[in-house]
């Protein structure tokens, strides 16, 4: 989802219903600032959090949304869905219809994955969240119906080729918590890529539950469906 952006002139004109050529007179004489500074000129790109002023009244001032929610197993990563509950039904009773509409989901889990789900207003913010080039690792634990050994850790670390798509996935780290217990940390999210490398080893999964992604860990005072509202600290370094 990208950011809109526009230039200056368009959206002065269009939210004052302003003749464009009308707005180079406006710039010229000092009545506009853009994220308090003053705005010279109209080709200037602003997108949908630039905060703009015209004669001391506010043209546009969106603000950016980061939410952090616990996923419950059973409720889907979607806006909508006729048949499950979503995560942004978890959301409705804390937030106001007009963010909700807002918000994206910044990756995904499927139906019977638990854990730290994100959603933003702000695109920038999550295409780094996701963009592979960044190796923005997930942390997971997993739980599994037969033994761990360490042949699974060389495993991971290898990588596993998978030829129905024809490739092969990136070193994953796996951690042996107990005999039917791991963590898993990965830094791309194909299709059940975890179940489907435990299955490898013929071994299901009984149970997977998201931790973290990036330095962002799940807060533990989120029961599960719960949610709250980044701080500035964790919206920074989850993406710096």
């Amino acid at each position: 989802m990208a950011i809109n952006t526009a230039r200056l002139d368009r959206l002065i004109s269009d939210s004052r219903q302003i003749n464009r050529k009308k707005v180079r007179l406006i710039l010229a004489q000092k009545r506009v600032y853009v994220d308090g500074v003053l705005a010279t000129d109209i080709a200037q790109l602003v997108d949908q959090f630039s905060h703009v002023v015209m004669d001391n009244e506010v043209l546009q001032a969106n603000q950016t949304h980061y939410i952090m929610l616990n996923k419950p197993i059973g409720v889907v990563c979607a806006t909508k869905d006729k048949k499950h509950k979503t995560v942004i039904d978890l959301l409705a009773e804390q937030f106001d219809q007009d963010v909700l509409d807002s918000l994206h989901i910044v990756g995904r889990l499927d139906l019977n994955t638990s854990g730290l789900v994100l959603l933003t207003n702000d695109s920038r913010w999550s295409e780094r969240l996701t963009s592979p080039e960044h190796k923005v690792s997930k942390g997971y634990q997993v739980t599994l119906e037969n033994a761990l050994t360490t042949d699974y850790i060389d495993a991971f670390a290898k990588g596993m080729y998978f030829p129905y798509e024809n490739i092969t996935t990136k070193p994953a780290i796996l951690h042996i918590v107990s005999l039917f217990e791991a963590q898993v940390s990965l830094t791309e999210g194909r299709y059940h890529q975890i179940k489907r490398m435990f299955g490898r080893f013929r071994n299901p999964v009984i149970a997977l539950h998201r931790y973290s992604i990036g330095s962002l860990r799940l807060d533990e005072s989120l029961k599960d469906g719960e949610s709250r509202v980044l701080n500035v600290s964790e919206v920074t370094s989850i993406s710096s």
